[in-house]
């Protein structure tokens, strides 16, 4: 079964890729700075990045980093921001001085920055204003002593940056309060990298560009070590499969979803880089008014998102007026993408919503569906280029088709390990290099898989297998919801019962409408016993809704 997938390969994308054209993921970044230097790269606040200034400034950052800071090669390096302008500059100049990127959400309590700068061993980091706060509370508890603290503004010319970031700190009081020993602004830092030249180092695909830590779903957080050939590897698999739909030099992308994450990090920031695109950064995606407005301004050819981002959309007031006749590509990945909102985002954008699948660990794209799909199918699609897939059970054997077990991939883009945890690698990788990804799924004849659920997420109902997702997949066609998640709670007769938790579109809505539409559309076992209205939903970085935040003991004694 595992070149099933060879069956239906979407015309124009070819069995395996080829990296040899490039020494490393830097290579690959360096060929397109040139290559594209007077094509616009990145564009926010109302400012807009060449690939010719993106190139000069990364060149300025990287010079800091070895000359002023003097870090070495394989340093890790920490980026604490979201969608600004100093993103890409900070990500290059780090990258192309031979050193580590460290994503850290900007999000991120002291606690959990504390941890995931120990576990790093971060050396320095670069950090917005408004966060740096949170670094001030543990910078005595991290290994970190090298600091640049940005604003957010810093990337617009002057008097506009200085009235910006005077407006943030002093009027909207949106930077509290810090203290932090012997830091450098940002401008600052650009300007000392231009006093001496960069320095070329010599990387090779086998050295780390990444550790990029999974969100701790199941635990403490976690580095996945992804090197540049894994990286560099999955940039050159998502162009194979991307361009047949992305195929001109012009191309747009909105990118919303925070480039620290894996998903934006390698499907806009790196992708794009390597076609010439141009990314339009979405700084604060949850202000959906202004995100509406900010759409309204542009012509964009792709846009990438997760389920809960796409409805936010579709509910906003002003969407409507926004101009989608240039759109080619709808992606969607991160969670599962729900048929009410596909259908719903098709009719607004004339676009198919393309459905993908892809983990931390694998850089991240694996499977996903052809570019030029009809139409919405439900299942996450086929393995991209050099990617091979396998069903298995829990004694890790290979089951048939239509049959669930867990979903495995093998193939250049899948980690190297978890960073010093041996025994956590050894967990999740085979000696012959299957990445268990923790993921039920089935695969059909014709060799496209369909994402059951997470294993952890299944509800045992006296003995049935019941998956949130298809609940929450079935239930959020009901039109007076706009949300929900669905979680398994103890029942002394059952075992496990499932438990609704819902946003509801109007005020009115009452649970005994939920059971009844429950009642029409799933079976018995399936139907929820208890239901629990909420304002929002907990949520992650990217949007994705977190189960695992819902589940006893804030859950009990509600019963419907």
């Amino acid at each position: 079964m595992e070149k099933v997938w060879l069956k239906n390969y979407p015309a124009g994308v070819p069995e395996h890729i080829n990296t040899d054209n490039y020494d490393s993921l830097v290579s690959l970044i360096e060929q397109s700075l040139t290559k594209y230097a007077d094509k616009n790269a990145f564009t926010n606040l109302g400012v807009t990045l060449t690939f010719k200034q993106l190139d000069e400034k990364s060149k300025q950052f990287a010079s800091y980093l070895q000359h002023t800071l003097k870090l070495k090669k394989g340093a890790r390096v920490a980026i604490m921001m979201p969608n600004l302008l100093q993103y890409p500059i900070t990500l290059y100049g780090i990258l192309r001085a031979g050193m580590v990127a460290v994503n850290v959400n900007p999000m991120y309590t002291s606690r959990e920055l504390r941890h995931q700068l120990s576990d790093s061993g971060a050396e320095a980091i670069i950090i917005l204003a408004n966060f740096a706060h949170v670094l001030a509370d543990v910078i005595d508890e991290t290994p970190i002593r090298r600091i640049v603290v940005t604003e957010i503004a810093d990337m617009c010319p002057w008097p506009k940056r200085s009235l910006l970031n005077w407006l943030i700190k002093s009027v909207k009081k949106m930077v509290p309060e810090f203290n932090l020993p012997n830091y450098d602004g940002f401008v600052d830092a650009l300007n000392k990298g231009k006093t001496k030249a960069f320095t070329q180092v010599d990387i090779t695909k086998d050295d780390i560009a990444f550790l990029q830590y999974t969100g701790g779903t199941t635990g403490v957080a976690k580095g996945a070590v992804l090197t540049h050939n894994n990286m560099l590897s999955n940039v050159l698999q998502s162009k194979a499969w991307f361009t047949t739909a992305l195929n001109t030099d012009d191309e747009v992308i909105i990118t919303a979803l925070p480039l620290y994450h894996i998903f934006s990090l390698t499907a806009n920031c790196l992708l794009f880089t390597e076609i010439g695109g141009m990314n339009i950064l979405i700084t604060n995606p949850r202000d959906m008014p202004g995100f509406v407005k900010e759409l309204q301004k542009h012509r964009f050819t792709g846009f990438t998102g997760v389920n809960t981002l796409f409805n936010a959309l579709l509910n906003t007031p002003g969407i409507e007026k926004v101009d989608f006749s240039h759109l080619k590509m709808s992606f969607g990945g991160g969670m599962a993408v729900q048929p009410s909102v596909a259908k719903e985002w098709g009719e607004l954008t004339n676009t198919v919503m393309i459905e993908g699948y892809g983990l931390t660990e694998t850089s991240p794209a694996a499977v996903v569906n052809p570019m030029d799909a009809k139409e919405f199918s439900g299942c996450i699609g086929l393995p991209i280029s050099s990617t091979e897939i396998s069903i298995r059970d829990d004694d890790g054997n290979e089951l048939g088709f239509n049959e669930p077990g867990e979903l495995c991939i093998r193939g250049p883009q899948v980690m190297r390990g978890y960073w010093q945890r041996p025994e956590a690698t050894a967990e999740s990788i085979t000696d012959d290099g299957w990445f268990a990804t923790g993921d039920v799924a089935t695969v059909n004849e014709e060799g496209f898989v369909k994402l059951v659920d997470r294993k952890k997420d299944m509800i045992l109902v006296s003995g049935f297998n019941v998956y949130p997702n298809e609940l929450e997949s079935v239930i959020a066609e009901h039109p007076k919801i706009l949300e929900l998640a669905a979680i398994g709670v103890p029942d002394e007769k059952c075992g496990e019962v499932v438990k609704l938790f819902i946003v509801a579109k109007s005020k009115d809505l009452t649970k005994e409408e939920v059971l009844a539409f429950c009642k029409k559309n799933l079976t018995g076992y399936k139907r929820p016993k208890h239901i629990e209205f909420l304002d929002e939903l907990p949520k992650s970085n990217v949007g994705k809704i977190l189960r695992k935040d819902l589940r006893p003991p804030a859950t009990e004694g509600d019963a419907t």
